[in-house]
């Protein structure tokens, strides 16, 4: 964070200081921000967020034994730290963002990207990121931090040496990303798809279309929106940015796009395509594993392209990327049994993609495995799409379906009334009883896919069976 005196965090969280040891208002605080205090030291600034299963003022105490100059508080807590009361936490790290952001912005030459979509923002967040910090310091979430906190977090390492800023915005009710685009009002936008993902939370897609769109609507006059050719959701979304005096530039595999794949050829080993860029033809070999992240690939090319990166520059930064993060597509295993994590987080749309990934790796002679588990926050619509998962896996072929945990039952029943009715595919409660069989069910020549969402747990399932098969 930039630095600032007590009495200025103060003012623009309309906080009040409590003050401690030899501190004034006008000590200067300049240190990361962080709501975990497992992560503070000497010098950062620990938020007491109040939790569903605990309490941030707890770790007050501890946070200043490991150095904290300064705790955010909802209410004062005895310890040894200089505390600023405020009635809301996490309204209070929103206006701390918007303001650090904005002082950064007026002192300097700080681009800042936004990047949404029903699946794909953190990969295409890792790549974006990974080809502008070679142009200049750049700060981009850890994870997925793209929520209420995470977002504000994220935009509070900015400093004055920052160049560019890429901010992941996910959401899972309408308002969530225009209010925190609005902190930042981002010079680019990067609108990947408009999928089933949260659409519970939503109401529905085109719900889902709307709270997509307040990215677009909330990009800075004379800014760039970077738009997927191939949704319509997300192509109805032009004349959007055509009232907001934004420019478009579309990615894809359709025709009108600026950066273009027209050949995509997948295999253990990555994915290469071939891109036409302003009418000149490339290849692009990617080592992240999986035909859809050529799309997410594209996105982040056309972003940066627009920022004024040069294009060959950008394409070797995204061929050197071998993980686009943990957990998603994540080799594992050896050359006996290969194991896939990508158990980071599901929707409809991902699980489709990761299932057709592991059909198009697997050689003759080789077998599918997938090992799948419940897609979270689907609301109404979740029995179907289960459903759907489950009859994608038998049309593919996949020759042992192993479905974990209650909540995707439904996938398992789908896929035995589909056809794999003869112990193709099997159902476990616990991700527990999955490894044991598991253990004794993969052989030489196994291609596996560990594919759910986060709150399912199989990721670590994944570790598990990578460290068996190693």
């Amino acid at each position: 964070m930039i630095a600032l005196t007590i009495a200025q965090l103060a003012r623009i969280v309309s906080g009040r200081p409590v003050l401690s040891g030899d501190d004034t208002p006008d000590t200067v605080v300049s240190g990361t921000v962080d709501t975990d205090s497992r992560n503070i030291g000497p010098g950062d600034v620990f938020v007491a967020k109040p939790g569903e299963t605990t309490d941030g003022h707890l770790f007050v105490p501890g946070a200043a034994e490991a150095g904290a100059s300064l705790a955010l508080v909802e209410h004062p807590v005895d310890a040894a730290v200089s505390q600023i009361v405020v009635d809301d936490v996490v309204t209070a790290i929103a206006e701390l963002a918007k303001h650090v952001v904005a002082t950064v912005r007026g002192r300097g030459d700080l681009r800042i990207a936004g990047v949404t979509g029903s699946n794909g923002k953190t990969t295409t967040k890792n790549l974006l990121a990974r080809i502008l910090e070679e142009e200049g310091g750049t700060v981009a979430p850890r994870a997925s931090f793209n929520n209420e906190v995470g977002a504000p977090l994220t935009m509070l390492r900015v400093t004055d040496e920052t160049r560019f800023l890429v901010s992941e915005f996910g959401a899972s009710a309408p308002g969530e990303i225009a209010r925190l685009a609005g902190l930042v009002e981002p010079d680019l936008g990067i609108v990947l798809m408009v999928g089933m993902a949260h659409a519970g939370g939503f109401g529905g897609i085109e719900a889902t279309f709307h709270a997509k769109s307040e990215l677009v609507r909330a990009l800075r006059p004379g800014g760039v929106a970077v738009l997927n050719v191939d949704d319509p959701r997300v192509a109805a979304m032009a004349p959007i940015a055509d009232d907001n005096g934004t420019t478009v530039r579309w990615f894809g595999r359709g025709e009108r796009a600026d950066v273009r794949a027209v050949d995509v050829e997948v295999s253990a080993s990555g994915t290469t395509a071939s891109l036409v860029v302003d009418g000149r033809e490339r290849t692009l070999r990617l080592r992240v594993l999986g035909e859809h992240h050529v799309m997410n690939a594209l996105a982040a090319l056309t972003a940066a392209i627009a920022f004024g990166v040069d294009v060959d520059a950008a394409i070797a930064r995204l061929e050197a990327v071998e993980l686009a993060e943990r957990w998603r597509m994540q080799p594992l295993g050896g050359d006996r049994v290969r194991i896939i994590n990508d158990a980071y987080n599901a929707s409809p749309d991902s699980m489709a993609a990761a299932l057709r990934t592991l059909a198009q790796i697997t050689a003759p002679g080789e077998r599918m495995v997938a090992v799948l588990g419940a897609m979270s926050e689907l609301g109404e619509y979740a029995g179907e799409e289960h459903d759907r998962v489950g009859l994608i896996a038998v049309r593919l072929g996949i020759q042992r379906i192993v479905v974990v945990g209650d909540d995707a039952r439904r996938l398992f029943l789908s896929a035995v009334g589909e056809g794999s009715w003869d112990g193709e595919a099997v159902f476990f409660s616990t991700a527990d009883e999955a490894f044991d069989y598991l253990v004794d069910e993969l052989r030489e020549g196994d291609r596996v896919l560990v594919k759910s969402s986060n709150s399912a747990g199989l990721r670590h399932l994944g570790d598990r069976l990578g460290e068996v098969f190693s």
